[in-house]
């Protein structure tokens, strides 16, 4: 049987992300099993991590396996040996790894050579496991997930990449308050386009117009050199009171946290009625353990 990678959203069918959300939905009413017993898996961490090392060691525990964690700087992968010859080692070891990379080249390259599931727990290209937590989310407040309008408002970073692949998958309308030079991936988007899924705005209150939900990322990423530049470019595109005003009246808030109040988002908001951040938080653990359900035999 060929294995299965979780490297995007565009590598599934609808049908596969709803049996994944619904199995999700399972596992948080019974988060307890053996569906992992005796496996052996490894997070492999290039960039730190909160939710993300927390919620798959937990979620691997609950289902009775074993996490490996490894540190970019306590491992020889693509320094002192090949990533290729890295993933044909660990395969002879373990059941499945996720990785948190720098690079999606090397997450592809990883994979690519592993013979065990590959899971991306975040490349500065995409993040599929936070989105698809988003849509878990986004499912238990409003319900079905195609009738739902979704405004992103800020950098076109890995974040809203992964929305794109949610919105071609479920076919969702989006509307995007992007910055010039801040655009997401451009095959994307124009496949988007072309479905007449997307619009986008450089004013982020006529973006978040009658939205169902309103989205954002740090306008500063971990390590960026250039963050009073950034802060400075997308001073205006903070989520505040007016911005959510134009959105629907029972309209969401999410971000994928770590979240820097006073920049992207007003603190009223992130810690308001609207909020469902710490939903969508917890929802990393129960999308990851179906992920891994899905994936790992």
């Amino acid at each position: 049987m060929l294995k299965k990678d979780f490297i995007s959203l565009a590598d599934f069918s609808k049908s596969d992300l709803d049996n994944i959300i619904k199995l999700a939905l399972k596992l948080k009413k019974r988060p307890f099993n053996k569906k992992l017993n005796n496996k052996q898996i490894a997070l492999i961490f290039q960039k730190n991590s909160t939710r993300t090392r927390v919620s798959f060691e937990v979620g691997i525990n609950q289902m009775g396996g074993k996490a490996i964690i490894l540190n970019s700087s306590e491992m020889q992968l693509g320094r002192g040996e090949t990533i290729s010859d890295t993933a044909k080692v660990l395969s002879r070891y373990l059941d499945a790894i996720m990785i948190r990379a720098n690079e999606h080249n090397d997450l592809i390259e990883l994979a690519k050579h592993a013979s065990i599931p590959v899971i991306n727990g975040l490349t500065n290209f995409n993040h599929p496991c936070q989105i698809l937590a988003d849509l878990l989310t986004l499912y238990e407040k409003k319900g079905n997930i195609t009738k739902q309008k979704i405004c992103y408002i800020g950098d076109g970073n890995n974040i809203c990449n992964s929305w794109l692949n949610a919105a071609d998958k479920f076919k969702f309308k989006i509307s995007l308050a992007l910055k010039k030079g801040y655009y997401p991936d451009k095959i994307l988007l124009d496949n988007l386009k072309k479905q007449n899924l997307v619009e986008i705005y450089s004013n982020p209150k006529l973006a978040a117009k009658n939205s169902d939900l309103i989205t954002t990322d740090c306008f500063v990423s971990m390590g960026d050199k250039n963050a009073k530049a950034r802060l400075a470019t997308f001073k205006d595109f903070k989520i505040n009171k007016e911005i959510m005003q134009q959105a629907k009246k029972d309209a969401l808030f999410m971000h994928c946290l770590p979240a820097h109040r006073g920049e992207e988002v007003d603190a009223e908001i992130i810690d308001g009625k609207q909020s469902v951040v710490f939903d969508e938080a917890e929802n990393r653990l129960h999308i990851q353990k179906a992920i891994m359900s899905f994936l790992i035999k």
